[in-house]
């Protein structure tokens, strides 16, 4: 009679934890559904606080100006040209608020769909990526506000203190224009993240990156030409210096991605 078979140990399945999830398609489409829902309720719940906030904010939001109105002995008063102006950019205000208030919870919401389909080291690495996008994001608004935005403006209204035109600055279009400045400088900000996703998908490297610094800098320099809201050297140079600590910042963060997919190949070949 013969022995029965032993298991093979290389057969066995992988731990728990490296397998990923297994969710049949109504399954996802039910938890798409409740994410999507508790992510609109969320929303909902920041636009209501934002709104309740928004008329205190707009006290901070044209401090800039008048800084640069006062430069140039000016009034420093902002104006609204129709009846409805201000009730208007208090609503704006308020949903724009709303959804940086309750952008943690969306991506929570976003991290509770996605996470039961990766692997172990696939849920580290979206996880290393997510906060801090938003703590750059929120740099880049902070380096608009205080220091983008104060010279940019000096420079546009010193322009118009050279003939007989004065400025009368509408608050809307004001509020559209940081709002422009400062979402893209956010987004701008985002770019050692990018790199990030770039080195961990193997795309590009810490040495590839060194190597053409020279082109990373004309892309540099035409980006800053294009992208700064004025044409003054001192807002072109600003952008350019932002734009370059980024970058290395960029080369820093790929190394440390590489290195430490160099270790587990090591640690995994060695374990073999």
């Amino acid at each position: 009679m013969a022995a029965p078979a032993l298991p093979d140990p290389n057969s066995q399945q992988q731990p728990e934890e490296e397998a990923g999830g297994r969710m049949s398609f109504f399954e996802h489409l039910v938890d798409l559904r409740k994410r999507l829902v508790n992510s609109l309720l969320g929303i909902g719940i920041g636009m209501v606080a934002g709104l309740a906030v928004s008329p205190y904010f707009i006290d901070y939001i044209v401090k800039p100006m008048q800084a640069a109105l006062r430069a140039h002995q000016m009034d420093d008063k902002l104006y609204y040209t129709s009846p409805a102006g201000y009730v208007g950019l208090i609503i704006t205000l308020g949903l724009y608020l709303g959804i940086v208030i309750a952008m943690p919870w969306v991506l929570f919401q976003i991290w509770q769909f996605v996470a039961p389909g990766l692997y172990k080291h696939e849920r580290s690495a979206v996880a290393g990526f997510i906060i801090p996008s938003m703590i750059l994001f929120l740099a880049g608004i902070a380096f608009g506000y205080f220091i983008v935005l104060p010279t940019m403006l000096g420079f546009l209204i010193g322009m118009g203190t050279t003939g007989p035109v004065k400025p009368l600055i509408s608050i809307n279009e004001y509020f559209d224009l940081i709002l422009i400045v400062l979402i893209g400088l956010g987004i701008i900000f985002e770019l050692p993240v990018v790199i990030f996703i770039l080195s961990v998908f193997n795309i590009v490297t810490p040495k590839f990156l060194i190597r053409n610094f020279r082109y990373a800098m004309l892309i540099i320099t035409v980006l800053a030409a294009f992208a700064a809201p004025t044409p003054d050297a001192t807002t072109m140079l600003i952008f350019m210096a932002a734009l370059v600590l980024l970058y290395v910042i960029g080369i820093i963060v790929s190394y440390f991605v590489v290195r430490k997919k160099r270790a587990r190949a090591v640690a995994g070949g060695e374990a073999q």
